[in-house]
């Protein structure tokens, strides 16, 4: 008895620290809010803005939001893009999978100056699983999203997840 106690135990707890029930419950756990949210219907309608992508360079090159503009996660630089766009004033949206890595990034932006930065929310995840369009590397649309992993590729919902192995992307046909 007390083996299957221990059994059940540790797979309440297994379920609850690695799965995502949801974007709004994974924000809610990993965010800090320190970046304010812009949803997708309202960058829709949003004109004269940067879009900055702060994925992976593989998840950037699988698809895109259009006109997005890749500036990493780990290899972000803030200097290049306060050459590029020195009025700190400019509305900048950072995003990413989900929204965590951006809002990292979208700090950097704050603590350099920028004063209209907003973190998409949901990510690419939430743009797609809305039935917005992506594009790929020649700015065509495409269904493809890069799910970076299986376990955040539970919150992709509405597009053909992409996967990364060492040797070459992975299709996953999931809708």
């Amino acid at each position: 008895m007390r083996l299957v106690i221990t059994l059940l135990l540790i797979c309440l707890f297994w379920n609850g620290v690695f799965s995502q029930k949801s974007i709004d419950s994974t924000l809610e756990k990993f965010n800090q809010n320190t970046v304010s949210y812009i949803y997708a219907n309202e960058l829709k309608s949003s004109n004269n803005l940067i879009l900055l992508d702060t994925r992976k360079k593989e998840e950037y090159e699988v698809s895109k939001i259009e006109d997005a503009i890749w500036v990493g996660y780990k290899k972000f630089k803030i200097d290049p893009l306060i050459e590029k766009f020195p009025n700190k004033n400019t509305p900048i949206v950072v995003y990413c999978s989900i929204g965590v890595r951006s809002e990292d990034i979208g700090e950097k932006l704050l603590k350099a100056g920028y004063s209209n930065v907003r973190n998409l929310y949901g990510g690419i995840f939430q743009w797609k699983n809305n039935g917005n369009p992506v594009f790929d590397n020649q700015n065509n649309k495409t269904e493809k999203v890069h799910a970076f992993s299986k376990h955040w590729g539970k919150l992709l919902t509405n597009a053909e997840k992409i996967y990364t192995t060492k040797s070459k992307p992975v299709e996953e046909n999931i809708k």
